[in-house]
């Protein structure tokens, strides 16, 4: 099954959609604090451990990606087309690795909720496309 071009862009604008509302709380300290404790609460919840505090280094590497994936997720809102959802699948594919192995080393729970919809909309976006005439 082929999606159309129309098909895609809309699953590119969702995924950016999604990304703005999942990460926009990573893009500040005070922000990324509240996200922190929320998730370490749904990872003890979930069965696993509280999450490991986060000092200032840490926060800052966290910060900078919530900020460019804000970015990324604006221009992908106003530009949805196939190829930046190429490359946003291409990336998501990267950061489900990531996450994959961290939920291989820890086991945190948690990390369920980001891996699956990440690499599903990977597959998504990397999904076969129509030439419309």
């Amino acid at each position: 099954m082929l999606l159309s071009t129309a098909a895609n862009r809309r699953i590119v604008k969702a995924s950016a959609i999604y990304d703005l509302v999942v990460t926009a709380a990573f893009a500040t300290p005070w922000t990324f604090a509240l996200a922190h404790g929320h998730i370490s609460s749904l990872n003890a919840l979930l069965g696993g451990a509280a999450l490991p505090a986060f000092a200032p280094f840490h926060l800052l590497f966290a910060c900078l990606m919530g900020s460019i994936v804000l970015v990324w997720s604006v221009l992908r809102i106003l530009e949805p087309t196939q190829r930046l959802g190429r490359f946003d699948g291409a990336g998501r594919f990267l950061f489900s690795l990531w996450m994959a192995w961290c939920l291989a080393v820890t086991g945190a729970p948690v990390l369920w909720l980001f891996v699956l919809p990440e690499f599903a909309w990977g597959v998504a976006q990397w999904w076969p496309v129509r030439r419309d005439s």
